[in-house]
């Protein structure tokens, strides 16, 4: 680690990043943008400071139920661990219950601990997978993520209708093609 930078904070940084690209970083618009940018990036990144089990807070409760439940559209946002742009779409998630099941609004908030981190897609889609297996050990997790990425669209290749999808299917949802396909038919009906 360079000890001179270590002890420097985002807004110090983000002042040198105005100065790097020519602007000066004391005229009327940008006086407050460090400050602003060093906010935004601790609440963007505050999933490091979250587990799981922290959202989870009990909300685990016995019950017979065995058919699919399903959260779908779950608004997200992430930042590109590549280029620190952002990437935003929705999440679908869904599980099969074996004798336990979930708060409903957990479900969004475990989306929220994984999403609030530098992130690839791929990554994320199996953090929240893995999460509710280990949670709830149901007989099945199914996640779906469809995100726009600001990397394809404001640089590089520049495709402004492209949109990534992944998945993670655990348990039934990969074993059972029925299964599977009942849950692809919701989500996208």
């Amino acid at each position: 680690m360079n000890t001179n930078t270590s002890n420097i904070s985002i807004k110090d940084h983000t002042k040198k990043i105005l100065e790097a690209i020519g602007e000066n970083p004391e005229r009327e618009g940008l006086k407050r943008t460090p400050e602003r940018v060093e906010e935004s990036m601790k609440f963007l990144t505050s999933g490091y400071q979250m587990t799981a089990d922290d959202v989870l807070n009990g909300a685990i409760f016995e019950e017979q139920c065995d058919e699919m439940v399903l959260i779908k559209d779950i608004e997200m946002y992430s930042l590109c661990e590549h280029h620190m742009l952002p990437f935003y779409g929705k999440c679908h998630v869904a599980y099969i219950p074996n004798g336990k099941i979930i708060g409903l609004s957990k479900v969004s908030r475990i989306v929220d601990v994984y999403m609030r981190r530098l992130q690839v897609q791929e990554r994320l889609t199996n953090q929240i997978a893995e999460c509710l297996m280990d949670a709830l050990s149901p007989k099945g997790v199914a996640v779906v993520v469809e995100a726009v990425h600001f990397c394809m669209t404001m640089r590089g290749v520049q495709k402004q209708n492209a949109v990534c999808v992944t998945s993670s299917l655990l348990g039934t949802f990969r074993s059972d093609r029925g299964t599977r396909m009942e849950f692809m038919n919701l989500i996208n009906g």
